[in-house]
């Protein structure tokens, strides 16, 4: 099965419906957003995924009322750390910030007793994937609004290998630079 996987939106309507396409392209069964929608604004293009959605807040979450309103016909939101489990079975803990799931993780049950087996988290607006020492996959799957890095990216989590892509989005151009007068 695959999971598209995706964060730090901040407002950047036109990387999220990116990301929608994409995600309803590669034929992902189930989407996880790691925080930071920002507001509303980002919330209509969610709703022409073809598959579930399930997302946790960020830090910069700011107009939770309008996000959780427009979310209802989308999918759920909630409090960090949430556990979930794909329909596959495979079992993801997501968070926005891995400093939320440290003590967590280091509590947990190992994947092969029933732990989570797929850590998905964001803030840092940089990709990574990696396994820690209990054999967890992490996934940071970097930001899908671009406008820290200026190279938005999602990720794309295959179930049965256990492994992850991070996907490049189009690259956005070079900032603006305002010059003091």
């Amino acid at each position: 099965m695959l999971v598209g996987v995706f964060a730090d939106a901040h407002d950047h309507a036109d990387n999220v419906r990116r990301a929608v396409r994409f995600f309803n392209e590669s034929g992902v069964g189930l989407v996880l957003f790691a925080g930071d929608l920002v507001s509303p604004l980002v919330v209509p293009p969610l709703r022409k995924l073809h598959c579930p959605l399930v997302a946790c807040w960020g830090d910069n979450d700011g107009n939770r009322v309008g996000i959780e309103g427009g979310m209802r016909i989308v999918g759920p939101v909630g409090e960090p750390p949430l556990c979930v489990t794909a329909p596959d079975g495979t079992r993801f803990l997501l968070c926005h910030q891995l400093s939320e799931v440290r003590e967590h993780l280091r509590e947990a049950l190992p994947p092969e007793e029933g732990g989570p087996q797929v850590v998905v988290y964001a803030h840092t607006h940089r990709h990574a994937v990696a396994k820690d020492a209990a054999g967890r996959l992490m996934v940071n799957p970097g930001e899908c609004g671009g406008w820290v890095s200026r190279t938005p990216s999602v990720a794309v989590v295959e179930t049965v290998s256990l492994e992850a892509k991070i996907i490049p989005l189009p690259q956005m151009g070079p900032a603006v630079v305002i010059e003091p007068v």
